[in-house]
């Protein structure tokens, strides 16, 4: 019989790996949207990096004595819902939220991450560390709003709507999970829960500021 902390851990690793498989399919098709070459090779290479890491977590899952696929088929409706009803317009918001949207979610799940045991934090922080997105898209964007200075505030709003968004799905997935959910109340206070959601706040303001926006 499995354990509460177990449950948690296959379900936190099934998440992530299925956000990781969907990511790539999205980044491939985010790079067609790029009006050169450069973008479109770095944005594959993300596409490639997130991939690399779906194959770590599923590799992660089967270690722990879980089935890969039925682990993360729980997962599949929410995060698709989630990226249809924040399909980004054009290439500036697909770029935006890949740094900002994609960030806010590995930062909350990073948090959950620390009541694992330590193999599993580790893993969980591998997958979700940069993949370079910063050195591309930070730059990139800069230049693009520095060109069209309307451009600012529309994708100011829209990486507003990207971290509730993001927000509320990876809590509304946490809370459906009930060992998950246990795990992120059981672990700790109302006061620690409230300090976990101002770095939450804090990581996605930083970003924000980083891209030339407003959070």
């Amino acid at each position: 019989m499995e354990t509460a902390r177990e449950e948690a851990t296959i379900d936190l690793l099934a998440v992530l790996a299925y956000g990781e498989l969907q990511a790539f399919e999205r980044l491939s098709m985010d790079a067609v949207l790029s009006p050169d070459l450069a973008g479109r090779e770095a944005v594959t290479e993300m596409a490639i990096g997130e991939y690399g890491h779906y194959k770590i977590l599923v590799e992660g899952l089967r270690a722990r004595g879980a089935d890969p696929m039925p682990a993360m088929r729980p997962f599949v409706a929410p995060i698709e819902n989630f990226h249809k009803s924040t399909a980004p317009a054009d290439y500036p918001e697909a770029l935006v939220k890949i740094y900002v949207g994609d960030g806010i979610a590995a930062d909350f799940y990073r948090e959950v991450a620390q009541f694992l045991d330590q193999e599993s934090k580790a893993l969980v922080d591998e997958v979700c560390a940069d993949l370079g997105h910063s050195a591309f898209v930070v730059p990139t964007v800069r230049n693009m709003i520095s060109q069209d200075r309307t451009l600012a505030s529309r994708l100011s709003l829209w990486g507003r709507r990207l971290v509730g968004e993001a927000l509320s799905q990876s809590q509304r997935v946490a809370a459906e999970r009930e060992a998950m959910g246990e795990l992120l109340v059981g672990s700790t206070d109302l006061a620690e829960l409230g300090r976990m959601f101002a770095r939450l706040t804090d990581a996605h303001t930083a970003r924000m500021r980083e891209l030339g926006l407003n959070a």
